[in-house]
């Protein structure tokens, strides 16, 4: 883990302005604030896959970069990443060889903006708010996991990449969501106290059970901030929050670390409206996102462009 909180973080970021953007450089991540003055984050997960594993392959081959996790029951993950570091598609090959599409990435429709923004309205919520957005403190398990297997708001108007749903907000706004609100943040800080780690079992048997029914669910974990705070600390510090909660449901709980992926928001999205310090504000989200990566119609996402479909 690089640094214990934000501020550690000062001395080994790195400001830098190319073609009317600013990109801020950490160890582990890149926040970016374009001339429009939007900002977010850009991180590279395939760190949480190393867990466990028995051996991990590397190659670049046409600028593509492949990285395969080898786990010590056979099984392979399957990672590849483009030129600019953006994951293209992730695939989990079993013993056997099957091999089971999570995520393709490698398409770009053109009605997105820059490759990854899309502008629609915001989805009409026609089931009640504490279903639309479920408070785990508050929330039975029986809730929590139907929540995980909750169809979209509206119908899906096409299949979305994963940076379209990762960076539109009233794109991911089409499916329910779950505020785990029973773990706290320090202000500054991305550290789960070990005694608020066990909280997170609800969600790991709800995340487990409906990946052991669908092994092709995937689930974004979000990371928000309080608005105390910088916008780009505060990036950087979700982000990392994100981080955390998807490591810990891999390391502690076995949930499959390919099922997950994770987002930071910063101070974006505060459910609490003030500027000040707020537990509230300082929160991981959980959401599938399934039906948003296949266009809400078929039970897998579609291989990638000039493959065989998986056997």
């Amino acid at each position: 883990m690089i640094g214990a909180t934000i501020a550690d973080l000062h001395n080994q970021r790195r400001e830098v302005v190319e073609g009317g953007r600013t990109i801020y450089n950490e160890p582990d991540r890149i926040i970016i604030r374009d001339p429009g003055g939007q900002a977010y984050v850009r991180g590279n997960d395939l760190y949480r896959f190393r867990y466990g594993a028995r051996d991990i392959r590397t190659d670049t081959v046409g600028g593509e970069t492949r990285t395969v996790v080898i786990r010590p029951d056979g099984s392979e993950v399957i990672t590849v990443v483009g030129p600019d570091g953006s994951l293209l598609r992730r695939i989990r090959r079993d013993p056997g060889g099957r091999e089971i599409v999570i995520i393709d990435n490698s398409y770009r429709d053109p009605r997105s903006v820059g490759g990854f923004y899309v502008d629609v309205p915001p989805p009409v919520v026609n089931i009640p708010y504490d279903r639309y957005i479920v408070d785990a403190e508050e929330a039975s398990p029986d809730v929590i996991y139907a929540t995980m297997q909750a169809p979209p708001v509206q119908r899906i108007e096409r299949r979305y990449s994963l940076d379209e749903i990762r960076y539109s907000p009233n794109v991911r706004m089409q499916m329910p969501s779950i505020d785990v609100n029973t773990i706290n943040f320090e202000t500054g800080s991305w550290t789960i106290p070990p005694d608020q780690a066990a909280r997170l079992q609800v969600i790991a048997d709800g995340l487990n059970q409906a990946i052991q029914r669908n092994p092709r669910e995937v689930f974004l974990i979000e990371g928000h901030t309080d608005a105390v705070g910088n916008e780009v600390d505060n990036l950087s510090l979700s982000d990392r929050r994100a981080q955390s909660a998807a490591e810990l449901l891999t390391q502690q709980f076995n949930v499959p670390a390919e099922n997950l992926t994770s987002q930071g928001y910063g101070e974006q999205y505060l459910k609490e409206q003030t500027q000040g310090p707020s537990l509230i504000n300082r929160r991981v989200t959980v959401r599938r996102i399934t039906p948003l990566l296949n266009g809400g119609q078929a039970s897998l996402p579609p291989p990638p462009p000039g493959t065989a479909p998986p056997r």
